[in-house]
């Protein structure tokens, strides 16, 4: 019997000592991962996601007309000699980029191991607006003026006003959140959390003609 008292003794030692050190787990505080990652991700104040590069032909026909009427029928008759053509092509780079310096703790929303990043609007800057002035054509008829500097840049703003509109068919917003979501998500992983558990939304996710208008930035170069 005496053989087994060391035995049993080391046996209990061993369970005090596991019962200490499982209590010490308990008391330890859980870390608080936000603020370090808020402060990763704010590191990229202008994170450009998403580039798309558009080609479009802008044209006008302008004619001349004599309206009038005649025992109260009223008329509209094209003018000989009087019409006026011009097709400019017109290129533009469109990128999207989401501004990290503006994400904050309140951006952040954690339930256990799950976590959740709501990122703020994507913003859209239209660069290298360019026109081939090489491939212009226009045809002017013998009655007409050509066209005039103020003419022409009227209608290279109608241009990039036809490119703005064509921007919801590009799905750059929809590229802009997957990449950012592709860089966000090692930032967590990188903090300890599960890729699966790990979700990154955006406020809105669709937008209008009008919203995508206020998300594009004065910039061109």
């Amino acid at each position: 019997m005496k053989k087994f008292i060391p035995i049993i003794l080391a046996f209990i030692t061993v369970l005090l000592s596991c019962s200490k050190s499982n209590k010490q787990a308990e008391k330890q505080p859980e870390i608080d991962t936000i603020p370090m990652l808020v402060s990763q991700i704010q590191k990229d104040s202008r994170l450009y996601t998403a580039e798309c590069h558009m080609h479009k032909i802008i044209t006008q026909n302008d004619v001349k007309q004599l309206n009038g009427s005649i025992l109260n029928n009223k008329f509209s008759v094209n003018l000989p000699f009087s019409s006026r053509q011009i097709a400019i092509p017109m290129d533009a780079t469109v990128k999207a980029y989401v501004d990290m310096s503006k994400v904050t703790e309140e951006n952040i929303h954690r339930n256990g191991k799950k976590i959740e990043i709501i990122l703020p609007d994507p913003q859209l800057v239209m660069t290298s607006t360019k026109i081939e002035h090489k491939e212009v054509s226009s045809h002017v008829a013998l009655l007409r003026k050509k066209y005039t500097d103020k003419e022409l840049t009227t209608i290279e703003q109608q241009g990039r006003e036809a490119m703005i509109a064509d921007i919801p068919q590009l799905r750059i917003i929809e590229q802009a959140r997957a990449s950012a979501a592709r860089i966000i998500i090692p930032m967590c992983t990188a903090l300890g959390y599960d890729e699966k558990d790990v979700t990154v939304t955006f406020r809105k996710q669709e937008y209008s003609l009008d919203e995508i208008k206020q998300l594009m930035q004065n910039e061109n170069r």
